[in-house]
């Protein structure tokens, strides 16, 4: 489980509501993982993968077009993490996940907690102290 921290904002709203929007998909991870009455959690899985796809492919392609606009220098550099990011959700193997769902669960929960906070702190930040 993440909480939203303030040190988190980069001084965007629209970004920030967006990082705040990944937090939440992070948090309905982690409560899918701890829900003892869901015994087979797969599609619940599926379901949340997907929308993680989906939302940061929006969240980057916002960001993006800021730091295009903007200026930034480094922008191609930071598309770079973007793009493997997704990719690496896009290659999850759905069918191994069967097997070991709170397991998946929780590398997705630790992935996104980890990737988001970590770039958002290390990468983000810095595009408005260009």
């Amino acid at each position: 489980m993440i909480k939203w921290k303030d040190e988190y904002l980069i001084g965007v709203e629209k970004i920030d509501e967006q990082h705040k929007h990944l937090v939440n998909i992070a948090n309905k991870t982690y409560e899918v993982l701890n829900d003892d009455f869901c015994v087979d959690k797969y599609d619940k899985i599926v379901e949340i993968l997907k929308e993680l796809e989906e939302y940061t492919i929006f969240h980057f392609a916002e960001e993006e077009s800021y730091m295009k606009e903007i200026g930034y220098k480094k922008m191609f550099t930071h598309k770079i993490e973007h793009d493997e990011f997704v990719q690496k959700i896009r290659n999850i193997d759905l069918e191994s996940i069967d097997n070991e769902q709170n397991e998946c669960l929780l590398d997705i929960v630790n992935f996104i907690v980890d990737w988001l906070v970590s770039h958002i702190l290390e990468k983000d930040k810095l595009i408005v102290e260009n």
